[in-house]
């Protein structure tokens, strides 16, 4: 009961509406299952049945005992040890029904769930790559993958057992009662006495707990948060000299949390025994009145015996009941977060001609481009540019500025508001997102690259590419020699995190992917703050022999870098203020001159 208890506290999320999330699982998924869960069900039901027969059975088996020590001991034939044999044989045949249903429903329980796991993570899977950029903008990623790994998994933990802990502790339940009245009426409503008295203590216990629980987890939460944020910043304690400081705040919250998890764990220690106690207070009323219906030949010693076995085993579905209701509560919050995430409002398709973009050069012409993020606060409000096949633009500003607005909206992660973006004179409302992006290489300030091997990574933007092809793409990002100095060369396995290669190596991988990938328009991120300085000149010249070409959008940081750009567009709060070359940009003294000269002062 301890940790049942625990855990419904962990679980403080309530269900917002129970009846439309039941629907929607039962409909969308279990309702495939329909035959599988009904023959689930008449599994589940018929073990329950052959549990609940044996002790009545074995109750028989000491009722004839019983009856020949009598005999013997008056004179008569004794035990009949093959008739005894016949009944513990039946209850052994009883069991081992009992225990392969059991095993069966469990078996196709099992496979039921992972089934529609299965077919969620497949739907979240899809749904992922439907959804627009502005709904992963106002959700952290800890937010989404809690829904994909922690949401999905407790769904699937807890769908697993609870509905076959439910027919099973419901028919239990019944079947206890069934056999107990058959027994003895008087002796039943006794044992039934007991249950809103256990109900009564466990009700004051629970109540005076709760507090010291939600306590506990809080303590916790606080002494795990302390762990982690000394474990991730133990070169600065150390620097700082601040362990004794450490030590000090560490020991204070321990000390809270050793306080609060003793109340709640000596309260839910403290319920067994009490409960035991009043059930055992009813054993001993059992039993008394047992022996005094015995005495009268109303009822035998072996159903005595059935009776005091089916009285212990009825609390059991009850407690199991009520953990299932915390599982289910559990289930359906978990499952209400996967239908919310499953029901957002998908990426609008507005593509109307069935355009090609193999045939497209890279022009681009943005005509009185309105945007903002938000309806009411407008970004972008009237902007108008031309950019020519294989024009390098650069786009400036200072940080916050929304340099990454053009970008977004060129690559159709958002759709302006008012106004047209142009390539080679189509709309790209007009062109299939996923047809208009395979126009586009990014290299951006934060790399991504995944485990697997480094052939893998730089073929990612391209996968009919042949070895030939990757060895060339990866010559001109200036990283061939580096692959070759790798234990395995092309071969050698990066890790999940990437961790066993430099950011600069990293950034001329993400190069080299581009380059292979041959995309019309470039999309630069040129911040290399964080590298050294001949592994900068390597980027700058892999940047270079990447933009050969290639109509190119730069963002910015360092505007030496970009005095040679055809177009420089420069951005402040959100909205471009300049635009034009960098000469026609000093003349005009103004944001961006300000912001040259700031650097080179």
């Amino acid at each position: 009961m301890g940790p049942m208890m625990h855990k419904s506290k962990e679980t403080t999320e309530k269900v917002k509406d129970i009846k439309s999330t039941s629907k929607k699982l039962i409909k969308n998924y279990l309702s495939k299952y329909k035959l599988a869960l009904i023959v689930i069900s008449i599994f589940a039901i018929a073990s329950t049945i052959f549990a609940i027969i044996g002790p009545k059975v074995l109750g028989d088996a000491t009722t004839e005992i019983y009856n020949g020590i009598v005999s013997k001991i008056q004179g008569g034939t004794g035990i009949d040890f093959g008739k005894i044999g016949l009944i513990l044989f039946t209850l052994l045949g009883l069991y081992i029904c009992s225990a392969i249903f059991s095993c069966m429903q469990g078996y196709m329980m099992t496979g039921v769930a992972q089934k529609i796991t299965y077919k969620m993570r497949k739907d979240i899977s899809k749904k992922i790559n439907h959804l627009p950029m502005k709904y992963f903008d106002g959700k952290t990623k800890g937010e989404v993958l809690s829904i994909i790994t922690n949401d999905i998994d407790t769904l699937s933990e807890n769908l697993n057992q609870s509905i076959t802990q439910v027919i099973t502790s419901a028919f239990t339940i019944v079947g206890i009662l069934v056999m107990m009245f058959s027994i003895n009426w008087q002796m039943t409503l006794i044992s039934l006495v007991i249950l809103p008295i256990s109900a009564v203590i466990l009700k004051f216990i629970v109540k005076h707990s709760q507090k010291f629980f939600v306590k506990q987890q809080e303590y916790l939460a606080h002494v795990n948060g302390q762990v982690e944020e000394i474990y991730s910043g133990l070169t600065i304690v150390k620097a700082f000299n601040g362990e004794e400081k450490v030590i000090k705040e560490f020991e204070k919250a321990n000390q809270q949390l050793r306080k609060s998890a003793w109340r709640s764990q000596f309260f839910s220690g403290v319920m067994f025994p009490i409960m035991n106690f009043v059930g055992n207070v009813g054993y001993v009323a059992v039993a008394i009145i047992g022996g005094y219906f015995a005495i009268q030949g109303k009822i035998t010693v072996g159903n005595i015996q059935s009776f005091i076995g089916y009285n212990k085993r009825f609390t059991n579905p009850i407690n199991q009941l009520a953990q299932v209701s915390s599982m289910l509560q559990s289930m359906l919050a978990a499952a209400e977060r996967v239908f919310e995430f499953l029901e957002e409002e998908e990426e609008m398709q507005t593509a109307k001609g069935n355009i090609d973009t193999k045939n497209l050069e890279g022009n681009i012409k943005f005509e009185h481009v309105k945007f903002g993020y938000n309806p009411e606060k407008i970004v972008i409000n009237d902007f108008s540019s031309e950019v020519k096949q294989g024009q390098k633009i650069a786009i400036v500003g200072p940080t916050g500025a929304g340099k990454t607005t053009i970008v977004k909206l060129l690559m159709r992660f958002y759709d302006v508001l008012d106004g047209k973006i142009l390539v080679d004179g189509h709309n790209i409302k007009d062109i299939d997102r996923g047809e208009l992006r395979k126009m586009f290489g990014m290299v951006l300030q934060d790399t991504w690259l995944f485990g697997g091997t480094v052939k893998e990574n730089i073929r990612y933007g391209k996968e009919s590419a042949s070895d030939d092809d990757i060895i060339e793409a990866a010559k001109a990002a200036h990283v061939h020699h580096f692959i070759k100095t790798l234990p395995h060369g092309y071969n050698s396995i990066l890790n999940d995190e990437t961790s066993n290669i430099s950011a600069g190596q990293k950034q001329l991988l993400t190069i080299a992917r581009v380059i292979l990938a041959d995309p019309k328009i470039l999309i630069l991120d040129e911040a290399t703050s964080s590298i050294d300085t001949r592994t900068e000149v390597q980027i700058q010249s892999a940047m270079d022999n990447l933009m050969k070409g290639r109509t190119s959008f730069v963002i910015a940081h360092r505007l030496s870098t970009i005095k040679n750009a055809d177009l420089i567009l420069v951005m402040n709060h959100g909205d471009i203020v300049e635009q034009g070359t960098h000469e026609e940009l000093l003349e005009k003294n103004g944001f961006y001159a300000n912001l040259y000269n700031s650097q080179f002062e």
